[in-house]
């Protein structure tokens, strides 16, 4: 559970990246559930992770709320949210 909260979250943010290319701003709608459920399930993965096992889950909250943040103010700086 903990290596696939950390690959959520890479998935996440390459998501993110690619909505920053011009006339791609749109998969951000795509992108902000994929990576707010990608958070949710990396709390849950940090929460039941032993001591020794927090690196990944610790990745893919960082990586998924990076995505939900710049994901976000790129909807709002390209018009998509009003």
């Amino acid at each position: 559970m903990q290596v696939l909260s950390l690959i959520w979250g890479i998935v996440a943010i390459i998501g993110m990246f690619v909505a920053f290319f011009p006339c791609l701003g749109s998969l951000n709608w795509l992108n902000i559930p994929f990576a707010m459920a990608g958070l949710v399930f990396s709390i849950i993965a940090l929460a039941t992770a032993r001591p020794a096992e927090k690196g990944g889950p610790i990745a893919g909250v960082a990586c998924c709320s990076v995505a939900v943040l710049f994901g976000l103010i790129r909807l709002i700086a390209g018009g998509g949210l009003l």
